[in-house]
């Protein structure tokens, strides 16, 4: 991170600026569920209104509509919401991205103003990484600068991601440079003894950082789905759980007791913990036990660098968050497969694109 160019070494006052934000925040019933994506653009945006930015201009996209204009997908609540958490500046939106209208609602934008574009990926050029539907984003806005600060969706090769930064300076924004200066020290420096704790489903997602990082770590415990379907390992620095908390059925749902303590046992000493993947079926009570034990135990040693990634895993531990306000991580990655790719040496469009510093 350290060779691009973050808003920092960029020229703000004055310009439009184009930021790519990732606002897929979880909706039920035309309703914002969770809103630590928007929240964690703040930083972002404030710093450019510091800065005198003439516009901020924002884009993002809203779950997977395929091409095609969804209404249960537009981001207008996000705009609301957004508006909500600062008071003090005007916040508009246009449920377009390019053309006319978008061109004369950024020039009636007061100086100093915000505007959301709709949804990116109600158009087919966003995933296509189409330079035509770049250009045309770029052209309408009136854009001087882009910011990527969309963690999340810096591992996509998509308009928003990769062809802009071919149209306008591309620099990184304040979110951007906190998750990956994180990661990357995790993945190349952290503080030892370095613990890393893997659960969730699909092994095939995890077995890349597992394989990447093992030689850096002091121990790795896989726990979840994985290690309930048999993840076996002949390496002596992991422990795959093997007691499990069962349905009615059998099923394994939960890591056991004695999982537990071995766990937390292997974090007593640790001065860097990254936890990815849930340890159970965290979505019912019941299978959160585990999960639960270790959030409590790693948000209670703020000693203790704590990097929690994953999207399922960052979910919980956020809504883990609403009623035990007193936890405390490092941080708490917004991005799931970002994340993983970042931390598994995997090329990143969205950040590998960014003007370089001089």
């Amino acid at each position: 991170m350290s060779k691009k160019a973050t808003i920092k070494d960029a020229k703000v006052r004055n310009q439009n600026v184009l930021v790519r934000v990732d606002y897929n925040v979880p909706m039920e019933d035309g309703e914002i569920t969770d809103d630590l994506r928007i929240r964690a653009s703040l930083p972002t945006i404030e710093y450019l209104i510091k800065k005198g930015a003439r516009r901020i201009i924002l884009i993002s996209h809203l779950g997977r509509p395929g091409g095609k204009k969804v209404k249960e997908l537009s981001l207008k609540p996000v705009a609301e919401r957004l508006a909500a958490l600062l008071p003090d500046r005007k916040v508009g939106f246009i449920d377009d991205v390019s053309g006319p209208d978008v061109e004369e609602a950024v020039k009636k934008t007061p100086v100093g103003g915000i505007i959301l574009l709709e949804n990116l990926r109600f158009f087919p050029g966003e995933e296509k990484n189409s330079a035509e539907f770049a250009r045309e984003i770029a052209e309408c806005t009136g854009a001087d600068l882009f910011v990527q600060d969309g963690f999340a969706v810096i591992h996509r090769a998509h308009a928003s991601t990769d062809a802009i930064t071919r149209e306008l300076p591309s620099v990184a924004g304040l979110l951007v440079k906190k998750e990956v200066s994180a990661l990357q020290k995790v993945a190349t420096s952290p503080d030892h003894p370095f613990v890393i704790i893997i659960g969730g489903a699909k092994v095939d997602d995890k077995q890349p950082l597992i394989d990447k990082l093992s030689p850096l770590a002091d121990a790795i415990f896989v726990g979840g789905k994985i290690a309930a379907d048999g993840y076996s390992s002949n390496s002596p620095k992991i422990h795959v759980c093997d007691t499990f908390v069962e349905d009615g059925e059998g099923g394994k749902r939960d890591i056991g007791e004695p999982c537990i303590e071995a766990l937390l046992k292997l974090c007593e000493n640790a001065k860097t913990v990254l936890w990815n993947g849930t340890l159970g079926e965290t979505e019912k009570p019941e299978f959160a036990k585990g999960s639960e034990r270790l959030a409590d135990y790693l948000g209670s040693h703020p000693e203790i660098t704590t990097v929690v990634c994953g999207g399922d895993t960052a979910g919980f531990v956020e809504n883990y968050l609403k009623s035990h306000p007193g936890l405390s991580f490092s941080l708490i990655s917004t991005g799931g497969g970002a994340s993983l790719e970042l931390l598994s040496a995997l090329p990143l469009p969205g950040l590998d694109n960014l003007d370089e510093t001089n």
